[in-house]
């Protein structure tokens, strides 16, 4: 496993609260979250070059 960087961010506290919910809602920390959307947007822009499957969503878990 590739070695996780450390960084502040500083966002907006409305942002915050959203992205608090939505992670609740996935059943993920708020960097779990963070860290999903993140690389969901660098995969998308084709900026990311994985092998890997993206976790799944607690969603598409439970919809077998």
């Amino acid at each position: 496993m590739a070695e996780k960087k450390k960084f502040l961010l500083r966002i907006d506290g409305n942002v915050h609260a959203a992205l608090e919910k939505w992670a609740a809602d996935e059943l993920r920390s708020i960097n779990a979250q963070i860290e999903f959307l993140l690389k969901d947007a660098v995969r998308k822009a084709g900026r990311l070059k994985t092998t890997t499957k993206p976790p799944n969503t607690p969603s598409e878990m439970t919809d077998n």
